[in-house]
């Protein structure tokens, strides 16, 4: 996810100027806040992954969404817990997002894969369209619409065997992997802490070297003689 994540944020940064409140062209003067958004609408386009389930849940993410609602629901769903109309529960799930929805989008998906294990995953990169309609409320002034084109992502996470040879595939993460992944984290933090302590530990010793030399200089001579004995 670390090249995923890296892709994503190269698209958002290239797409951050369509994030500024528009101006309407037909009065360059008129202060671009005077404007409000007053409808939304986005192109209805079709998954960008073939051979999804007839029962699949989609999730969509937000720049608002709350993470621990979108998880609760997509957990106890993918659990098992709740079932549909016909008394099954979804064996895949989607999550989409677009714009500043992608991080969050990323971050669930991240967090249910360790939730639910055995989880294929297959993740798709797009753009898609936004038209826009921004009203003013001053009486007679005409509404401006404006399109935009936002990235987005859709990551798939299947309990079935998915394409290996589907671009964007993932396989499921073996828990000798995962266990593996945590010990080097470990060893990360611990050799961090280690580098800090001793960072620390000569900042202090050179503050003392600056402020008594003559003291310091008898401490270590007495520190020698005892790692002597």
């Amino acid at each position: 996810m670390t090249e995923l994540r890296g892709q994503m944020q190269s698209s958002l940064q290239c797409a951050s100027s369509n994030f500024n409140t528009p101006v309407p062209t037909s009065s360059p003067k008129r202060s671009h806040g005077d404007f409000r958004r007053v409808q939304r609408i986005e192109d209805s386009i079709p998954f960008p992954i073939p051979g999804l389930a007839a029962d699949v849940l989609h999730m969509r993410v937000k720049e608002g969404s709350k993470i621990r609602n979108l998880l609760r629901f997509a957990t106890a769903r993918m659990q098992g817990e709740g079932k549909d109309s016909d008394g099954t529960s979804p064996r895949q799930v989607v999550f989409t997002g677009s714009g500043r929805g992608v991080t969050k989008t990323i971050t669930c998906v991240e967090i249910l894969k360790r939730k639910v294990g055995g989880l294929h995953q297959v993740s798709k990169l797009y753009y898609k369209t936004v038209n826009e309609v921004w009203g003013s409320p001053q009486q007679g002034a005409a509404g401006v619409t404006m399109q935009r084109t936002l990235p987005a992502i859709c990551i798939l996470l299947s309990k079935d065997p998915l394409d290996p040879q589907e671009l964007g595939y993932q396989p499921p993460e073996t828990p000798s992997a995962t266990s593996e992944e945590h010990r080097r984290q470990g060893e990360l933090l611990r050799l961090a802490h280690s580098s800090s302590t001793q960072h620390t530990a000569k900042r202090f010793c050179l503050h003392d070297l600056r402020v008594c030399p003559a003291q310091m200089s008898t401490e270590l001579t007495t520190a020698c003689e005892r790692s002597d004995d």
